[in-house]
């Protein structure tokens, strides 16, 4: 089963970022004392006691605001509310109870959707009585919490993971490989899973933005199960014209996270556009195997050299994808789509190939003699060993007498080296420096 929803809700200006970023651990939403600066839904994985979920961060809503920003920030956060499976209602136990609350927790009560209240700003045990107001919302317990301070985090966790279904609540999905198919709008997602499942269990239009969610079908090849997700398009948030596609956009995040490997699909008559690239940094960013896959290739007018300049213009593009196989394919008339699960088979083995201890410091060691480590002022890098501590993707943790001295030209000379040995086909490779004391 997949992990489940929590959403973060609220009038603007009572905490919710702070709270979004000190539960992820990650400064990922804008923290500024201004009402309604998050103005858009914000999703990260995390997970507490053992239980993972995805936490949504939403913009404050003004229930009845006639400003168009604050009006769609109440559409955004009720789509939030729908999608999620528990709420957390964020108020501000220094302002009290306002109309606001009131008619957001009306909001979330009609929803049926179990909910957690914070009461935010209670900074020590002085004003602990302030969160008693708050049981006018008749939303249970209000939960006193310091979001600044990371004060009360654990009471208000604990009682969110009990909220979550029996079936997603501390049980690890069955371990099969999943698969996620990502790429803007009308590329031919569908298409492809349809030809990969050999039936039609997902509806096929040639209207952009058909699939409104994220599909998970499980599939069997050579003896192995895999899921297979198939993802609506993602959208340039300037092209998103309607709320569901904003959901939409949301899950297809989301997929990428929980996904082993990624098919990024191109559509050959356009090749590769702005969305392409940030869809590719969403893959890149989280360190996840991928293939790109160039589809509606038998559309494409061929010449000599047609398949070898769209690879080199598809290569200049994607640049930092520059570990990623291509497979050009038509997935409505099935060309080249045989090829697709054997690659999917080579690449998840390099994403999960481990490399020995001995033989991984021999090749840096070589590395290391062709190419000095970096320096700054009169401190040079030392490298002393490496060693591989995970795989999928391959981490390397590599000891030095100062980490502060990495610099990203020679991490990527040190990966480049890496890929000439070991290959790691469609793999991303992940460098962590570590101080280790000399002698």
């Amino acid at each position: 089963m997949r992990e489940p929803f929590v959403a973060l809700i609220g009038r603007p200006n009572t905490g919710k970022s702070t709270l979004f970023n000190k539960i992820s651990g990650k400064r990922i939403s804008i923290v500024e004392d201004t009402p309604g600066v998050t103005r858009d839904r914000i999703i990260t994985d995390t997970s507490w006691s053992g239980n993972s979920f995805f936490l949504i961060d939403t913009g404050g809503i003004e229930p009845k605001s006639d400003d168009v920003i604050l009006k769609q920030m109440k559409r955004q956060a009720n789509l939030a509310i729908d999608m999620a499976d528990v709420i957390v209602l964020v108020v501000d136990g220094r302002a009290g109870v306002t109309a606001s609350d009131r008619e957001v927790a009306t909001m979330i009560r009609k929803s049926g959707k179990p909910c957690v209240l914070a009461v935010n700003k209670i900074d020590s045990f002085d004003i602990d009585y302030l969160r008693y107001e708050f049981y006018d919302l008749a939303l249970g317990e209000p939960i006193g919490i310091s979001a600044e301070h990371a004060l009360g985090f654990g009471d208000l966790l604990d009682e969110v993971v009990k909220h979550f279904p029996e079936n997603k609540k501390g049980v690890e999905e069955e371990e099969r490989t999943k698969i996620a198919v990502v790429g803007k709008p009308n590329a031919g997602k569908s298409s492809l899973v349809n030809t990969l499942l050999g039936e039609n269990r997902v509806i096929v239009s040639n209207i952009s933005g058909t699939t409104r969610d994220a599909i998970d079908t499980i599939f069997n090849y050579e003896g192995k199960n895999y899921t297979l997700i198939d993802t609506a398009g993602i959208r340039r948030k300037a092209k998103i014209y309607d709320d569901i596609e904003h959901y939409s956009t949301i899950r297809a995040i989301g997929a990428i996270e929980r996904a082993d490997i990624c098919l990024l699909m191109i559509d050959a008559m356009e090749g590769v556009t702005d969305q392409d690239v940030k869809i590719a940094g969403l893959i890149k960013d989280r360190y996840k195997a991928v293939i790109i896959v160039i589809n509606k290739w038998d559309l494409v007018e061929k010449e000599t050299n047609t398949m070898k300049d769209m690879e080199k213009k598809v290569r200049s593009s994607l640049y930092f994808l520059d570990f990623a196989p291509i497979l050009f394919i038509s997935a409505t008339e099935k060309k080249r789509t045989h090829k697709l699960m054997p690659l999917i088979e080579e690449v998840l083995t390099e994403y999960g190939k481990r490399i020995t201890t001995g033989l991984l410091n021999e090749i840096m060691g070589d590395a290391v003699m062709m190419n000095n480590p970096p320096s700054k002022g009169t401190r040079r890098m030392k490298i002393f060993y490496t060693s591989q501590v995970s795989t999928a993707p391959p981490t390397f943790v590599i000891f030095v007498n100062d980490p502060e001295l990495e610099q990203d030209a020679y991490s990527r000379y040190l990966t480049n080296k890496l890929r000439e040995a070991f290959t790691f086909l469609g793999s991303p490779i992940k460098l962590i420096y570590r101080k280790k004391q000399e002698n």
